[in-house]
């Protein structure tokens, strides 16, 4: 387990890699760490210098899982599902975050296991150096973010940063393809959540017809509708819907 969290988090650095390691000079001064020596010339890294990217990398991480995974997209649905059925407190908020983050696992996986294969794994033997794992580790995320987000808000956010010389999709850099990812996220999940809100919305309906038919105004119809939301979710097997649903959507 603990060699897992570790060869994960490692992958995560070499992904926010791809946004601070582009021309980074390192000073001489403090002491000195380690001491490279390559094609005749010699490389002194500061050991201030590693702390200060090593920890300036571990701030970005949690942003990086929630906004250039499945997670954001995951995490929406759940809490809009809760808000539907009209459990304000259940599931907790740290069940349903702990579940968007194992299903962030689950579907990532594929895209964690290449990183691992052509980023991680050949820097460990020394094959390739940082800065060809950072850019080799940004290929598959990159992929799997193009492959998820529209094509109107890339050219929405190409348009705002001026860039008019993409020519494939390939060339769509990071600083463009993340917002547009995480805006194509939040359109998705709000459409999913949507959907879901129509059949407890029906039930509400109903119950409040029902009610004020019979005169009985003063009672709260989210009393009555309540019991019934929590036997129609659980008689169509609505866990296994939501979630399988939102698995698959991530591999059309």
């Amino acid at each position: 387990m603990t060699q897992g969290r570790v060869q994960f988090g490692f992958l995560m650095l070499l992904v926010i890699g791809v946004f601070v390691t582009p021309d980074i000079v390192y000073a001489e001064e403090g002491f000195p760490a380690l001491t490279v020596e390559k094609d005749g010339d010699t490389e002194t890294y500061s050991l201030s210098i590693q702390v200060l990217i090593l920890m300036t990398m571990l701030t970005l991480l949690p942003a990086a899982v929630m906004m250039m995974t499945s997670f954001t997209r995951i995490i929406i649905v759940l809490a809009i599902l809760r808000q539907a059925i009209g459990l304000v407190q259940t599931p907790s908020s740290q069940t349903l975050v702990g579940l968007a983050f194992f299903l962030t696992f689950f579907i990532m996986g594929p895209v964690f296991n290449q990183i691992y294969d052509v980023a991680f794994q050949p820097y460990v033997e020394e094959k390739i150096d940082l800065q060809t794992a950072v850019t080799k580790a940004g290929e598959p995320l990159h992929k799997f973010m193009l492959s998820q987000t529209r094509t109107n808000d890339i050219a929405m956010f190409s348009d705002i940063a001026g860039i008019d010389d993409i020519k494939t999709a390939e060339e769509i850099p990071f600083r463009i393809l993340v917002p547009a990812f995480v805006t194509s996220e939040l359109k998705t999940a709000f459409q999913i959540g949507f959907l879901l809100f129509i059949p407890f919305l029906i039930i509400d309906l109903v119950v409040a017809s029902v009610l004020m038919s019979m005169g009985m105004m003063m009672l709260s119809p989210m009393i009555i509708s309540l019991p019934f939301k929590i036997m129609l979710f659980v008689l169509v097997d609505g866990w296994n819907i939501i979630i399988g649903t939102l698995a698959s959507s991530f591999f059309v």
